[in-house]
């Protein structure tokens, strides 16, 4: 991860973002799985985030994307799981009528899990010794 900056922030935000399909449906896999990383790759490049990793399983997907302080990674999930959702059905229509008859592709549990180049302790201690800094 590298530091970005705009007119007025300096940042290096990373997030380590998991999505399943719903009901664990084992799904992701062929040219199902490419169409859902490359619907994610084009929407992620689209929004200005940076896919720095990702990996589809058969019934979930690991992102590690980068974006700036404006965005909310719940923003990022919503996205990314919207438009590959549509894109997905689009491109595989008898899939949704099989395993999704009615309902979405995604489940609507997500995991958040922040990145950084430096620990939790790092930064405790980092703020605790403020006082002795000055």
């Amino acid at each position: 991860m590298r530091m970005m900056k705009n007119s007025h922030q300096v940042y290096e935000l990373g997030y380590h973002i998991i999505f399943c399909t719903k009901y664990r449906h084992k799904v992701l896999d062929g040219d199902v799985a490419v169409a859902c990383r490359n619907s994610i790759a084009e929407t992620c490049a689209a929004y200005g985030w940076g896919l720095e990793e990702i990996e589809v399983m058969p019934d979930h997907v690991h992102m590690f994307v980068t974006a700036s302080p404006q965005t909310a990674p719940a923003e990022i999930a919503r996205t990314v799981k919207s438009i590959s959702a549509v894109r997905i059905f689009t491109q595989f229509p008898k899939l949704k009528g099989r395993k999704f008859w009615g309902s979405g592709l995604w489940s609507p549990s997500t995991y958040f899990g922040s990145v950084g180049h430096i620990s939790e302790e790092t930064v405790r201690r980092y703020i605790q010794t403020q006082k002795e800094r000055t």
